[in-house]
């Protein structure tokens, strides 16, 4: 039973909940979409932080989006032994770098007053489910080995089966409970998602491409020329 709450209802309640309320603060508070950069209150322990957790956390979900997508193409990527000790080790060290550099972030704002006076509730929660998150990630890719093979016998046709409306959730039912922390904490940030500052991630300035050209005149006084 609670595995057909967790893997089944969970899901489609994180999603619903992400959809709904992003569009909600879209329309009702759409000057809120911001990153809320910190970036000119300190910068140089935000660029150690920020640049190996973006490519770390990218790469990471860029795989994971892969072998779901096409799971024949992941599958024949790692056929070969070879392939697939590298691929472990890759995600092993990126994990590692990730985790690494959120630690580093959530003390640039624990430590530094200036930031953490301007650090809001969900801030602190959002940086606690991330970490918590990418550290299960490296737990079960260091302690659980080969899991870029059975990630596509288990998790990818939960997925699928998710994305059908049929969920089974006898697909992960059996793997270990560290393993189903780390799934369940993907739809948990889906439905932190419209709460928090993530929601930048959508506001991509494509109105750029069509909106009037802006005429910029520069004023300057004759005088002082």
């Amino acid at each position: 039973m609670a595995d057909v709450v967790l893997f089944a209802a969970f899901p489609y309640i994180a999603i619903v909940l992400a959809v709904v309320v992003t569009f909600y603060r879209y329309y009702t508070d759409r000057f809120s979409y911001s990153s809320y950069s910190s970036q000119f209150l300190e910068s140089r322990t935000l660029f150690w932080g920020s640049v190996p957790w973006h490519f770390g956390i990218l790469i990471i979900l860029l795989a994971h989006l892969l072998a779901l997508l096409v799971p024949g193409v992941w599958q024949d990527l790692i056929a070969a032994p070879t392939r697939l000790y590298i691929l472990e080790v890759i995600g092993l060290a990126l994990s590692l770098a990730a985790l690494l550099s959120l630690l580093l972030l959530f003390g640039r704002r624990f430590y530094t007053h200036r930031i953490s006076v301007v650090t809001s509730g969900m801030d602190w929660l959002l940086l606690v489910v991330l970490i918590a998150q990418v550290a299960l990630g490296f737990w079960v890719a260091l302690y659980y080995r080969w899991g870029s093979d059975w990630y596509l016998h288990t998790a990818v046709p939960w997925l699928q089966s998710l994305a059908r409306l049929d969920p089974e959730a006898e697909f992960v039912s059996s793997l270990p409970w560290l393993v189903k922390l780390h799934m369940l904490g993907g739809f948990l940030l889906i439905a932190l998602f419209p709460f928090t500052r993530l929601v930048h991630m959508i506001t991509v300035p494509i109105t750029y491409l069509w909106r009037p050209y802006q005429v910029v005149v520069w004023y300057r006084d004759q005088r002082h020329a």
